[in-house]
């Protein structure tokens, strides 16, 4: 059986410590969920794992490769594997329109992107743990006042709590990245929707974190249309607002915008 070479296109470093793997998969709560899905499974150390476990186990693996080595290892059925892109799949039809968990050693290139894919499909999603450049894993989990807190944070803590569960260093995989690594959860809220307009939420933190230096008057300004906010935030930044926060300067914006005279 080959070895598969890990590929900087892919941005793949694979895991070679067996008790990291162990520890990564007890991040998700079987409890939860019993249908796992994990995200580039590579030669499988994580996938090995979690067969341990009592889950109904799917693998999604961009590179032909791994693919391969995973059907001649036999981890896991063939059925059980896909080939494919998950930024580029719907979620729908992983396990046919019903709940499941996200775990995996995440490329750092595109680990943002999905955690932003678990967010927008949240109410199929209800955990996610893995892997992420150290960086990132601080910055989701990170609370208001810190200069980690911005985007990414106040999105993910909208309908996820987020626990920033060990560090791992960079000999850990083979190549070794230049940073260190994080392991997060990221368990669903059981009140998972907003009490405002989402996607204008959505547009409000994006527009203040842009401006981060400006106060919420000033990076808020065409959103506002000619109105200020009260100065219980309008004088502030914001890496100073929590998301309950940002759902009240949302729904001050949104009446303005429909020409609404409340203040806050």
């Amino acid at each position: 059986m080959y070895i598969v070479r890990p590929k900087k296109k892919f941005g793949q470093h694979f895991l070679k410590n067996k008790t990291i793997a162990n520890r990564i998969s007890k991040g998700i709560d079987t409890a939860v969920c019993p249908r796992v899905l994990e995200i580039g499974p590579g030669m499988g150390i994580l996938t090995s794992e979690l067969l341990q476990q009592n889950i109904q186990l799917k693998v999604i693996e961009i590179d032909r490769e791994s693919v391969q080595y995973l059907k001649e290892k036999a981890l896991i059925p063939e059925e059980n594997i896909i080939e494919g892109d998950f930024l580029h799949t719907n979620i729908t039809d992983i396990f046919n329109e019903q709940e499941f968990s996200i775990i995996g050693n995440f490329p750092y290139n595109i680990s943002s992107q999905i955690v932003f894919k678990a967010i927008e499909n949240r109410t199929f999603v209800p955990q996610l743990s893995g892997m992420f450049q150290r960086e990132m894993a601080r910055r989701i989990c990170s609370p208001k006042g810190s200069k980690e807190y911005g985007i990414i944070s106040v999105l993910t803590q909208a309908f996820y709590d987020t626990t920033y569960n060990f560090t791992v260093h960079e000999q850990e995989f083979n190549p070794p990245p230049k940073v260190k690594s994080g392991v997060i959860t990221l368990t669903r809220k059981a009140n998972h929707t907003l009490p405002c307009n989402e996607k204008l939420f959505f547009t409000v933190v994006k527009t203040a974190f842009n401006q981060r230096r400006k106060t919420l008057d000033n990076s808020l300004k065409k959103l506002l249309i000619g109105n200020k906010l009260d100065k219980k935030f309008g004088t502030l930044r914001p890496e100073q607002l929590s998301v309950l926060d940002f759902i009240e300067i949302t729904n001050y914006v949104n009446k303005k915008q429909k020409g609404g005279s409340h203040a806050i």
